[in-house]
């Protein structure tokens, strides 16, 4: 079966920055399974899977555009160590979720001076540009449930 909309994939794959340095993979793990056509992954790799097969291997490029996004200056804040009360200490590379106008949001904190966190709302990877080796190893039917629902429920029913 080949891979197309509503279909649960399974894959292996292992994410490389520019310089080859291993981001993150599956290898010696379960395979990552997801709803082909539900944004499960991200839109450059998705789009490069479609029609592909159980067996195949691909070495994939996703541009940021396609990836996790360009880096916004914007997402980038300072924020009153006030804001923080009730947390210890505020070190960089805490994540915390904000509040903000728009719903929740992911920050990761990057600085912290006497009176000031920098924090910043960019996914960790926006504005990178990633390569994937990926091996599709089972694709199969969609149950309507998991169709209705936007993701697979049960990666070991793949075939």
């Amino acid at each position: 079966m080949v891979i197309r909309e509503n279909c649960v994939v399974s894959i292996h794959y292992t994410l490389t920055d520019k310089d080859g340095d291993v981001l993150d993979s599956s290898e010696g793990k379960e395979p990552l399974h997801y709803l082909h056509g539900a944004s499960n992954i991200i839109p450059g790799l998705e789009k490069e899977l479609t029609g592909k097969e159980p067996g195949d291997q691909l070495s994939v490029i996703v541009n940021p555009e396609e990836g996790y996004g360009k880096r916004q200056q914007q997402l980038v804040q300072q924020v009153p160590l006030a804001a923080f009360d009730g947390v210890d200490q505020v070190a960089a590379g805490m994540q915390f979720q904000a509040e903000t106008d728009n719903g929740t949001m992911h920050v990761i904190v990057t600085d912290v001076s006497d009176d000031t966190v920098t924090v910043d709302g960019n996914h960790p990877l926006a504005g990178e540009t990633l390569h994937f080796d990926v091996s599709v190893e089972k694709v199969r039917e969609a149950t309507e449930e998991e169709v209705a629902h936007g993701h697979p429920h049960e990666g070991s029913q793949a075939h």
